[in-house]
């Protein structure tokens, strides 16, 4: 299955990514960001309903001056405190910046949430391929779309949504940046079960795949880690 995840994923193609029974125990839609468009915020606001957020490669947010979230807010008394995250004691949460492209109108409609994604896509591929980076000139804060950033060692390091995700982005040697979705259930307003994830995934065609899976491909010999 983790093979027929990492080709969906560098098809362009959504996959269900559930994370760990012992952590948060929900499942993400992931799709590589240079691929979204309005159908795709579409299906994830409407099947998901979670939080649509853009996942990037800890390399491309240091070079594009993307900060932790937590960082930036240190000096507010509502910030995270060290262990305070029920699911992660030993880290603090991915959040980076809230951002809107500066093309947008309000930044939330499904095309210009689909617009900010596939430039901040543009800006990771051209950030690690040695090219110029004015993150602030393509970009505004606060917006629309939630910014991640991934651990320096990635799944060596934190073993979230947004590490599996971006691991996968790397193993499929695509722009590691990936839009994530949770998945709700609309009757308990919990995260959607996993039974009820992989029951989606046969009903809409999608490949299904458990973190441990790519935790166990990413820590094989011969990996492409990076």
């Amino acid at each position: 299955m983790i093979d027929a995840a990492i080709e969906a994923l560098a098809k362009g193609e959504f996959i269900l990514l559930y994370d760990f029974d012992n952590r948060e125990r929900e499942t993400d839609f992931a799709i590589r960001s240079d691929a979204v468009t309005p159908a795709h915020i579409r299906q994830m606001r409407k099947d998901g309903g979670g939080l649509i957020c853009t996942a990037v490669h800890p390399d491309a947010a240091k070079r594009l001056g993307l900060p932790f979230a937590h960082d930036v807010l240190r000096g507010c008394g509502l910030v995270e405190k060290d262990g305070e995250i029920p699911y992660d004691k030993k880290n603090h949460s991915s959040f980076s910046l809230w951002v809107n492209h500066r093309e947008t109108y309000t930044g939330v409609t499904d095309r210009d949430r689909a617009l900010t994604i596939t430039a901040v896509a543009d800006e990771v591929k051209r950030s690690l391929n040695g090219g110029g980076h004015n993150f602030a000139a393509h970009f505004r804060t606060p917006g629309h779309v939630a910014l991640l950033r991934a651990a320096d060692r990635l799944l060596d390091e934190r073993r979230g949504q947004t590490e599996l995700s971006i691991a996968l982005a790397v193993m499929a040697g695509i722009t590691p940046a990936v839009t994530i979705c949770e998945m709700l259930d609309d009757e308990t307003g919990l995260a959607l079960t996993k039974e009820d994830a992989m029951d989606y995934a046969k009903e809409h065609g999608l490949v299904f795949v458990e973190g441990k899976d790519v935790l166990d491909r990413w820590e094989s010999p011969g990996a492409l880690q990076r």
